[in-house]
């Protein structure tokens, strides 16, 4: 960025100082400035209470002066300044050559003037000198020499539209050599929060802190929050929606609640269903092992808690015993049976008890019940 204009000022010194003829050559010793502070002597208002210099800020000056490629001109009356405006040529009545440091004196520079300037110097034609110099506006501190000129008139009129022509014709540029440029902290913060490099210019920062406007504006309205909100509550709100997101479910592995419902529904009715078959498959095979003799009547209930409880050991019962025709059908003929006079029971009971290995008391026990 051009930074130097946003730390730096143009001043025409009213505060020149008297000149005097070099006594050989065309080389003129001129004062620039006083030591400490100063002020302009037509009283005119100021930004800063008086401009200042001392050792080291001349030395920063020199500095400056020494990295220039095209030596500051001295001229007449300051028409460089004038030249676009009322057409006039700006001849050189000079051209500064070096700058050094007086102590308790001020800032002096080595002009070499042109014939006819030293001329009108030794007639008495120009009696003053008049500098052009930055100075940062905040401090008043002298930052560097941009021209001089000679004069008759030190505290000339229109001083300010003067100041405001060199401002424009110089355009506050300043590169000092070896040290760091004069800017603005306050900017160098906007800047930085912009992450916009210290080299950006002025019209590019505006427009890149326009642009960042716009999105927060648009950054609130997205988050709900008032316009006015701090950047402090657009980062909880921005915080709040990350962690959400972190635990939001993946559309793509989840299933709608109403369908896991529906599904449920559906297994459940199946379930049923199964358990009905299943339970109508049960008592077909007990009725059919009760039919062809593998099952007595009184083991119909235990193979009923058998097969509820375990099927497969039911089924491999069932399997493996061999049906008793006596449990199947009738042995008489459909007379009734003669009962044995002993055990009560007939022929066929007594054959059950005997193939299956149980009592008369307990045949007729289980009959009974």
């Amino acid at each position: 960025m051009n930074k130097t204009p946003l730390r730096a000022a143009i001043a025409l010194a009213a505060c020149s100082f008297d000149l005097q003829a070099p006594a050989e050559g065309n080389v003129i010793t001129l004062q620039v400035t006083p030591a400490g502070q100063f002020k302009p002597r037509d009283g005119r208002e100021m930004k800063v209470p008086a401009w200042n210099i001392d050792a080291a800020l001349a030395t920063a000056v020199v500095q400056r002066f020494d990295a220039k490629k095209t030596p500051p001109v001295l001229d007449y009356e300051h028409q460089t300044l004038w030249k676009e405006e009322n057409g006039q040529p700006a001849p050189a009545a000079g051209f500064f050559r070096s700058l050094e440091w007086r102590d308790g004196e001020g800032l002096f520079a080595q002009v070499e003037l042109t014939a006819r300037a030293k001329q009108y110097i030794t007639d008495g034609e120009y009696r003053y000198f008049s500098p052009v110099f930055m100075f940062d506006p905040v401090t008043g501190d002298v930052l560097d020499i941009q021209m001089g000129a000679l004069t008759n008139n030190p505290a000339i009129d229109g001083m300010q539209a003067l100041s405001e022509r060199a401002a424009a014709t110089f355009q506050l540029s300043i590169d000092p050599p070896n040290e760091e440029p004069l800017v603005n902290p306050l900017l160098l913060a906007v800047l930085a929060a912009l992450g916009l490099a210290e080299t950006t210019t002025e019209e590019q920062a505006i427009a890149a802190l326009t642009a960042h406007t716009t999105d927060l504006v648009s950054l609130r309205k997205q988050l709900g929050l008032d316009d006015t909100a701090a950047c402090s509550a657009m980062v909880a709100a921005c915080t709040g929606l990350k962690a959400k997101a972190a635990t939001a479910t993946d559309p793509s592995k989840s299933v709608p609640v109403a369908v896991v419902e529906e599904l449920k529904g559906e297994i459940a009715a199946l379930t049923a269903r199964l358990g009905e078959r299943d339970q109508q498959d049960l008592e077909g095979e007990i009725s059919a092992a009760l039919s062809d003799g593998r099952l007595h009547k009184s083991q119909e209930q235990w193979a009923h808690d058998l097969g509820k409880a375990n099927r497969a050991s039911l089924s491999a019962y069932l399997s493996t015993v061999k049906p008793i025709a006596a449990l199947s059908g009738s042995q008489t003929g459909g007379e009734p049976p003669v009962k044995d006079e002993k055990t009560g029971l007939n022929a066929d009971e007594l054959a059950v008890c005997t193939a299956m290995g149980i009592t008369a008391e307990a045949f007729k026990a289980a009959k009974e019940v």
